[in-house]
């Protein structure tokens, strides 16, 4: 981000604008709504102007902006359509300590004014740092059509009734009152008219006082191959509730991204032949935290049910009597077989995949190789990278076909995904001069689309000479 956003505190602080044309009403328009004190100094100033300056909504200084306008501003719009007046009464505001916004000129403004969606108090302001304004225009047309008017009437009232709520104790019991309010309580009260809403809140508030501390839990979620938008609804929805999350190393920073600000992230990353947590204490972590009456998300790459050490973690949090719940995740296979434009099974081709793992606890993990060493045999190899000549060496040892096609996909589903398509018997070195470091999937048996349509017209130019 070239530009952090914040909510500037503006109440009873001075906004200065110079200039009268359409540039400065557009953006008087937007600051008449806040609690600012509003001076607009212009030497031909709109007829609105004046009237605003009449009704007592701003102060018009008639001549051009000169020094000393600015002192004490908070916030200065330099919007007289005239780049060189816009420089000069700029020059005058920075010096004299105001944020300066130069309309129509993002390069040497200070800040820019996002477009908003007013809910007074709860607003939504959107940015595209100047690049799409058009865009930011669309996201606000959606947001305001999403955010009901009575949402601002739900939040001024919650806000009188804050300091009442302090008697819940912080975290999830807190949360879930203000849940129940906004999303359940309040939209129905306020249906009954406002003078409904303080008594729906205190019998509310009632409630949650007379209930018991929920107990903790834990949701084990996939969270998918690593692009966000393949993260499911139900996991997102974890994320959102979540009071700590408890990540692998292969978890992108997208993905962790969406978790709750409130939530402790915790990463137990592993990684095989390296330095890891040991699972008996990403296991007494999980217990640990959930013990607390927290609600824990286990957030694992791909699917958890897949290679995931979930009847490890399962069987821990089972024998401390707290609940889960599985959110399954897409699995590495199914983003990078996509990635290759191929599909797992085809008819005709194969009608099974085997799911194999590169390793196991104890090193590299052994397998059926004279089963799979046969011809039109496909299988998705997980963590197989470090393992990659081993795994060569025993299916070509076992008959397996030297030109049968191999495919690794790096980083599957990202932006930064890699595929190299190669051969059982180039599996290495094509490996090693690739010189891979993100997390890979090895398919064997299968070539990516592309590839195999020239392999079969070299075929065909073969067979017709």
């Amino acid at each position: 981000m070239q530009h952090f956003p914040i909510f500037l505190a503006i109440a009873g602080r001075r906004i200065v604008v110079s200039g009268g044309g359409d540039a400065a009403l557009a953006k008087l328009r937007l600051l008449m709504k806040t609690e600012g004190h509003i001076n607009v100094v212009a030497v031909d100033a709109a007829p609105e102007i004046h009237r605003w300056a009449a009704e007592g909504k701003l102060t018009l200084t008639p001549r051009a902006m000169d020094r000393g306008d600015a002192i004490c501003a908070a916030l200065f719009y330099a919007a007289n359509e005239d780049a060189e007046e816009d420089a000069r009464t700029a020059a005058i505001a920075n010096a004299e300590g105001a944020l300066v916004n130069i309309v129509d000129n993002l390069h040497d403004s200070q800040f820019i004014t996002p477009a908003i969606v007013d809910r007074d108090p709860v607003v939504v302001a959107i940015g595209t740092e100047g690049a799409a304004p058009v865009l930011a225009r669309k996201i606000k047309a959606d947001v305001e059509a999403a955010l009901p008017a009575s949402l601002g009437v739900l939040a001024r009232i919650g806000k009188t009734f804050r300091h009442a709520v302090d008697v819940l104790p912080m975290g999830a019991k807190r949360r879930d009152f203000w849940s129940a309010f906004y999303f359940n309580r309040g939209p129905k009260a306020i249906e009954a008219g406002q003078d409904a809403v303080i008594p729906a809140l205190e019998t509310l508030l009632d409630e949650h006082i007379m209930t018991t501390d929920k107990a903790g839990h834990v949701d084990l979620v996939g969270a998918g191959p690593g692009d966000p938008e393949l993260l499911t609804l139900k996991a997102r929805n974890a994320l959102d509730k979540a009071d700590v999350v408890i990540h692998d190393r292969l978890v992108t920073p997208e993905i962790l991204e969406l978790a709750r600000r409130e939530a402790t992230i915790i990463d137990a990353g592993k990684e095989g032949f390296g330095a890891s947590m040991a699972q008996g204490d990403i296991d007494a972590l999980i217990v640990e935290h959930a013990a607390k009456g927290l609600h824990v998300v286990r957030l694992k790459a791909g699917d958890p049910t897949v290679f995931g050490r979930l009847d490890e973690e399962i069987e821990a949090i089972e024998a401390a009597g707290i609940s889960y719940r599985i959110v399954p995740g897409i699995t590495a296979a199914s983003a990078a077989v996509a990635g290759i434009g191929q599909s797992l099974t085809k008819r005709g081709r194969n009608s099974a995949i085997r799911f194999l793992t590169g390793h196991d606890t104890k090193g590299f993990a052994d397998h059926d190789w004279r089963a799979l060493a046969a011809a039109g045999e496909v299988a998705a190899i997980y963590m197989g990278k470090k393992s990659a000549r081993f795994i060569q060496g025993r299916l070509l040892m076992h008959g397996a076909n030297p030109d049968t096609p191999v495919t690794v996909i790096e980083n599957a589903s990202r932006t930064d995904q890699r595929i190299l398509a190669t051969t059982l018997s180039q599996l290495e070195p094509t490996l090693t001069n690739a010189n891979l470091s993100g997390p890979a999937i090895t398919f064997y048996g299968l070539a990516p689309r592309h590839a195999l349509a020239a392999a079969n017209t070299l075929l065909l130019k073969e067979a017709a000479q």
